[in-house]
């Protein structure tokens, strides 16, 4: 199981996904540490069961358990932060801007792992969950921690190219099941 595994079940018409998948898992921009994490966050993000496994993987042999864990922690945080940061910044009201949130997330205060790579984890998970403030808030402490540009657009690439796979790998099952159906 791995991103070659994954690439194999990519169907013809998304060999791009498969030629990004091949270049971002060599990509030297980010420490294979920030790499792995955003990948496996990003697989956990995209909610599909394959892309899941054959990243956690991949992740495993690149990870050590604390980071591993992290970037898990940073997966489920942001389905949670993204979704009610979300609701903040697009409800007219301007009430809820003013309201504390309520909701636990202090794994991102202690998250294990050098704070920037959490960051750059939350900021590829918040891509793919399309929370806009959270993206603003993820990138201005990534920034304050010396990260580049090219290292939080290689974040976000892992983070479109794997939730990609994941379309592609969900939007084939769909299709399957539509003939199967058709055929009964």
């Amino acid at each position: 199981m791995s991103i070659e595994t994954l690439k194999g079940l990519m169907p013809e018409y998304a060999k791009d996904i498969k030629l990004n998948l091949s270049s971002l898992a060599a990509d030297e921009t980010l420490s294979a540490q920030q790499l792995w994490g955003c990948f496996l966050a990003s697989a956990l993000a995209s909610r599909n069961s394959k892309v899941i496994a054959e990243v956690k993987a991949e992740a495993l042999d690149n990870l050590s358990e604390t980071a591993y864990n992290a970037a898990c922690a940073a997966a489920a945080v942001m389905a949670q932060n993204n979704v009610y940061y979300r609701f903040v910044h697009l409800a007219s009201s301007g009430d809820y801007k003013t309201l504390p949130a309520k909701l636990r997330m202090n794994v991102m205060a202690n998250p294990g792992v050098e704070k920037a790579d959490f960051e750059l984890w939350s900021l590829a998970v918040s891509a793919i969950n399309g929370c806009g403030m959270c993206i603003d808030s993820h990138e201005a402490e990534l920034r304050k921690h010396g990260i580049s540009s090219e290292q939080i657009q290689t974040a976000v690439r892992v983070a479109a190219t794997v939730h990609a796979a994941a379309c592609v790998l969900d939007g084939e099952a769909v299709s399957a099941e539509s003939v199967l159906a058709q055929a009964a």
